[in-house]
């Protein structure tokens, strides 16, 4: 018996990294599954049936670009038609770009702003009644150590995250008194594919070599020196879950080496 046995888990950005990890272990506990994210269509139904052959669930998959509202609505709408309802919702799709200020692209402060932020705002209105109806629903959002802290050349990435911190405190009061929680996951560094694609953007920013970027920058900032994993950050999600976690609400769940402790 897993503790999501029965339930629904609709991961955003999914297809890879941090969300592939958590929709891997929402279902390693029981839940079906609703993957989403861009990527190779192969690739990604590879691992849409290996999530219900390995852990005997249902898993569906959603292309729904998660910038546009209309999209994720047809996401929702999607999954309630498989499944009948979301228990779980994990907001996890994410974009990241480095630059200063003056020369950061408008267009990528508005694609980052509505991925990183605005779209949290449309699955979770559409699931919110739903899920205080039911009596129980998990709001999860992937933040990052970067809702608490800055860093220079990201201002999008940082306003967007600090905005998920002030929207899980916000969610946590709405569904307080309905058994729904929300809680903003805050990782340090993680080896994931959005790392690893803004090392270049900042090796220009700083002018460093890869290697003075992923010791000076990333890794200095976490007095372990260690990434942390993406089995890590979904152990943390999948306790978040749990009937022993029901009186964490509106929490920022640190898992950073200890930035922030700095």
């Amino acid at each position: 018996m897993g503790i999501l046995d029965g339930k629904t888990a609709l991961v955003t950005g999914s297809t890879s990294g941090i969300g592939l990890a958590c929709a891997r272990a929402y279902a390693k506990e029981g839940a079906n599954i609703v993957i989403n994210g861009f990527g190779d269509k192969d690739a990604i139904e590879a691992e849409r049936a290996g999530i219900e052959k390995e852990f005997g669930v249902k898993a569906i998959y959603s292309g729904a670009d998660m910038t546009k509202p209309d999209q994720i609505a047809d996401m929702i709408e999607q999954a309630r038609k498989a499944f009948g309802k979301i228990d779980v919702l994990h907001n996890n799709a994410g974009v990241q770009h480095v630059d200063p200020i003056e020369d950061f692209p408008i267009d990528k402060w508005d694609l980052i702003i509505a991925l990183n932020l605005t779209s949290s705002f449309h699955t979770t209105r559409l699931v919110m009644k739903q899920m205080k109806e039911a009596g129980w629903g998990r709001l999860i959002f992937t933040a990052s150590a970067h809702a608490l802290v800055a860093s220079p050349y990201k201002a999008a990435y940082v306003a967007a995250k600090h905005g998920i911190a002030g929207l899980t405190k916000v969610l946590a009061l709405e569904g307080a008194e309905h058994g729904v929680t929300a809680n903003a996951i805050c990782p340090g560094y993680v080896w994931t594919p959005l790392v690893e694609k803004q090392i270049p953007d900042t090796m220009k920013a700083r002018h460093m070599t890869k290697d003075e970027v992923i010791e000076e920058v990333i890794l200095e900032a976490q007095p372990t020196k260690k990434f942390v994993t993406v089995e890590q950050v979904a152990a943390l999600a999948v306790y978040l879950c749990s009937d022993a976690a029901e009186n964490i609400n509106g929490s920022m769940q640190q898992i950073d080496g200890g930035w922030v402790a700095q």
